[in-house]
């Protein structure tokens, strides 16, 4: 098991470090944090898309509304499949891509990999495919994932993860190194991917958290552009908080055991991409 950390998106609201707590000039640096992963068993396996070929090709397809609070750079250099050939492999290849969530950040590249099997969590399918009000139609967008038939799909039922409930094994019942958690509130099917390596679990929480000091610290601590668009985009604003404590306990609790990361924290991907296994 080996695994990449790829950025397949670049936004960059205006706000600087009251947005994203790090960047030193007007405007933020948000990455879209995705996972390529090589099994022995499973051919290669994504976490998450980010933007796509057709978001870069037909920028349209993407709400204007975020595209332009975000501030979006569109480049097929941050797409996973520039990336996916960079490493030497054919799209082909990834044969599963694990969703967190369908927000328009992630799902991106869906249509990018036409031999994946698409895996998510019901609840999050059906949320995306009958949004509606004003949030629901610009964060879900169906383009993206139009033709996109193969998809497999999960509910509630499940076993215990390090406290975390309902958690599934993905890949075949019988493999026990990929998980489907669980993470409600930011969406309603949103969910972390863990991943067992030979170095401990990592845990891709997606977008329970979007700062590191979120859940890193004893004390929840978030720069005010971040809160703010968090809350904005919440389903279910108490369920995020209570899974972000439940994510704080674990990364305070089992330190050295589980890897916590985020998709949209900028120090979070250097580090991953700095550290050679």
């Amino acid at each position: 098991m080996h695994v990449h950390h790829l950025n397949c998106g670049c936004m960059c609201p205006l706000g600087g470090a009251l947005f994203d707590g790090y960047s030193r000039g007007l405007t933020a640096s948000v990455p879209c944090h995705c996972l390529l992963i090589e099994t022995d068993h499973s051919g290669l396996v994504l976490v998450d898309t980010g933007f796509g070929q057709g978001d870069v090709q037909h920028p349209e397809r993407l709400s204007l509304f975020f595209r332009v609070l975000n501030n979006i750079r569109l480049e097929h250099r941050f797409t996973a499949l520039d990336q996916v050939r960079r490493l030497g492999f054919s799209p082909d290849d990834v044969r599963h891509i694990l969703l967190t969530h369908l927000d328009f950040d992630h799902a991106g590249g869906l249509q990018d990999f036409p031999k994946a099997r698409v895996h998510v969590m019901a609840a999050e399918r059906e949320q995306a495919f009958g949004a509606v009000g004003w949030k629901g139609r610009r964060r879900f967008r169906a383009p993206q994932w139009r033709g996109v038939e193969d998809w497999q799909l999960y509910g509630p039922e499940g076993e215990a993860w390090f406290g975390f409930d309902s958690v599934r094994a993905v890949l075949g019942a019988e493999r026990e190194d990929i998980l489907l958690v669980p993470l409600r509130g930011h969406t309603e099917g949103h969910a972390g991917v863990a991943v067992r390596t030979p170095e401990g679990w990592k845990l891709h929480a997606g977008d329970a958290y979007f700062h590191h000091d979120e859940v890193h610290l004893s004390q929840r601590q978030c720069p005010p552009g971040m809160r703010l668009y968090q809350r904005m985009m919440d389903t279910d604003r108490q369920a995020r908080l209570h899974n972000q404590q439940r994510l704080r306990a674990l990364a305070l609790g089992q330190a050295g055991h589980v890897e916590i990361f985020c998709s949209h924290d900028p120090a979070e991907m250097l580090q991953a991409r700095s550290v050679v296994p």
